[in-house]
């Protein structure tokens, strides 16, 4: 326990030094204006990554959301052009989402198909499919009522500011009270063991794809109605966005281990550096550079004290009296 707030504390002390260091350098940077954009920018990834953080407690991991995002953007954007009321049209990219991350759950949990495997397969083989059947063209024409979800922008902007806020608190209260949720940490811990202790590790499985594909489906809708026309190429390198907050959040690559309040601290540094790095007048080419080596140093500490705690065990058990 006192590990895990370590890394939270830490991922929250480099938020406040870079606030510091804004604050002082570049006030701008925290002007209404670009905070919202911040926030609207970042919410899908924010969205993906409390589903993404479930699948890695598992000891999996799904690299294909941003295909699926890709493609419930587009399906939210067609539904909305034929008529189907906005909610309706919300839900079916929902349930595509859904329907799409049971396949990827489904091909890991019972057929036991390595996560890396059935989700690289996806990931491109939904992006290809996309590119055919759209022809790379942009949805346009979209009705009225389908931009900001038919709110004026600063109502749209409080919608999404209230899913920022009730949705992680919603998780992090089921993760604490709801017996599913520690099946989901037994799992990703010992799945041998969890089996033996009577869990359904392989419903377990299917059941986060499944949520994190209706995750994505909701981050798509929502990141869909702030524009006029969808790119058919939406969500390219958001798997990317989402995995790296995730671990930097804390969540342990190999299972078992992170966290809600983790994830939400690890999206806003990783979604503050960009604009920062902007402020600051430094060439954006150093973003990903920078993000690379936040990821790195954290998995390269997780490394390091998995080591540790493997070695005094070992220790331990060697002066244990016979």
């Amino acid at each position: 326990m006192l590990k895990r707030h370590r890394r939270e504390a830490s991922v929250a002390i480099a938020i406040i030094a870079l606030a510091i260091v804004l604050a002082i350098i570049a006030p701008g940077y925290f002007t209404r204006e670009n905070l919202s954009d911040l926030l609207l920018a970042n919410m899908p990834v924010l969205i993906i990554a409390l589903g993404m953080m479930l699948i890695i407690l598992t000891g999996q991991i799904d690299i294909s959301v941003g295909s699926i995002f890709a493609v419930c953007s587009v399906a939210a954007g067609v539904f909305a052009k034929s008529g189907l009321p906005l909610p309706l049209a919300g839900l079916a990219a929902c349930l595509i989402g859904a329907a799409l991350g049971a396949l990827n759950g489904a091909l890991v949990a019972y057929v036991n198909i390595p996560s890396i495997v059935v989700t690289l397969a996806t990931m491109v083989a939904l992006r290809d499919a996309l590119r055919w059947a759209t022809q790379g063209a942009w949805i346009q024409d979209l009705p009225r009522g389908f931009q900001w979800l038919g709110f004026t922008p600063s109502v749209y902007l409080g919608v999404t500011c209230g899913i920022a806020a009730i949705l992680p608190g919603a998780m992090i209260w089921g993760m604490r009270n709801v017996a599913a949720a520690r099946q989901v940490y037994a799992t990703g811990s010992n799945r041998d063991a969890a089996r033996l202790s009577g869990i359904q590790t392989s419903r377990v499985i299917l059941l986060v794809f499944v949520f994190t594909g209706a995750l994505t489906g909701l981050a798509a809708l929502l990141n869909s109605a702030r524009f006029n026309q969808i790119p058919s190429n939406a969500g390219l390198g958001l798997e990317m966005k989402v995995i790296a907050a995730v671990v930097v959040g804390g969540a342990a690559i190999t299972g078992g281990r992170g966290t809600i309040i983790g994830t939400v601290l690890g999206v806003v540094l990783l979604g503050a550096i960009g604009p920062a790095l902007t402020f600051l007048n430094v060439s954006a080419y150093w973003e990903r550079a920078i993000q690379g080596a936040i990821i790195l140093t954290a998995v390269a500490i997780d490394a390091w004290r998995a080591r540790s705690e493997k070695r005094g065990g070992v220790l331990a058990q060697a002066f244990l009296p016979e």
